[in-house]
């Protein structure tokens, strides 16, 4: 009997998630990898100056490291060339972070979720990560296609937050987001002309479990995504004009409602 085409294309989805590798570079990002007993390391690539650097990383991570001239380091490992990776790279699988319902319910931290709606800069990803661990978030979540994979730039960025931060990756946004509505979460989407202010967003959604909702600069939030949300809030500015890019506004909104 021949398998449907959606099974087909289920399997060839999971081979192509399980041949999958990331480059990790930089100090911070490779050490905190090897320091990860969740993260499967594959190759580690350091010049000597780097070794010296992370010793104790390396003894932890149980990688042994090729160690190649540093005239030849760019040859061997296949990074962007205005990678600034110190001397250091690694070689490993995604992370899996296991169910949203798993996560949501009873991750580390307080209720609080983020969700990116198509925000594809690794950068901003890294950054959003990054605040999303210092203020107790217990997930970041985009949806599988039209956002940042796990990359390279994407941990550098997050200064280590990559390692301990869960990052899911979901088949359709709107759908976590009834999800997360069913497990109790208040939906709150930024979007720059709403009425309602953060803080009153916030202040309505009481100590009910919060789920923060970001677009991409420019497009922001889609229409599927806004009409998904229980409210969308402002971050209001002193001036008549003003705005701010996406990872800088998650961490406003992560404050405040990790302060409530």
């Amino acid at each position: 009997m021949k398998k449907p085409s959606w099974v087909i294309d289920k399997e060839r989805a999971k081979r192509a998630a399980a041949a999958q590798t990331v480059w990790l570079f930089g100090l911070h990002a490779v050490r905190d990898a090897l320091m990860n007993p969740a993260r499967e390391k594959l190759r580690l690539v350091l010049t000597k100056n780097a070794a010296d650097k992370l010793g104790e990383a390396i003894a932890v991570g149980g990688l042994e490291p090729e160690m190649p001239d540093p005239r030849k380091f760019d040859s061997l490992v296949p990074l962007a060339p205005d990678s600034v990776h110190q001397g250091a790279a690694l070689e490993v699988k995604p992370l899996d972070w296991g169910k949203l319902e798993d996560v949501a319910l009873e991750g580390r931290g307080g209720p609080l979720m983020v969700l990116l709606d198509r925000v594809t800069d690794p950068h901003n990803v890294g950054a959003i990560l990054r605040s999303a661990e210092v203020f107790g978030a217990r997930a970041v979540v985009a949806p599988a296609r039209h956002s940042a994979p796990e990359t390279g730039a994407l941990a550098k960025t997050a200064s280590g937050a990559l390692e301990r931060q869960p990052y899911l990756r979901v088949t359709n946004l709107s759908d976590a987001m009834e999800e997360l509505r069913a497990m109790g979460y208040v939906l709150i989407g930024l979007a720059g002309e709403a009425e309602l202010t953060l803080e009153e967003g916030i202040a309505e959604a009481g100590t009910r479990p919060i789920a923060l909702v970001l677009g991409a600069e420019g497009p922001g939030l889609r229409e599927k995504t806004r009409e998904t949300c229980d409210r969308l809030v402002r971050i209001p500015f002193a001036g008549e004009f003003g705005s701010l890019n996406v990872s800088n506004a998650a961490a406003v909104a992560l404050y405040a409602a990790s302060a409530r």
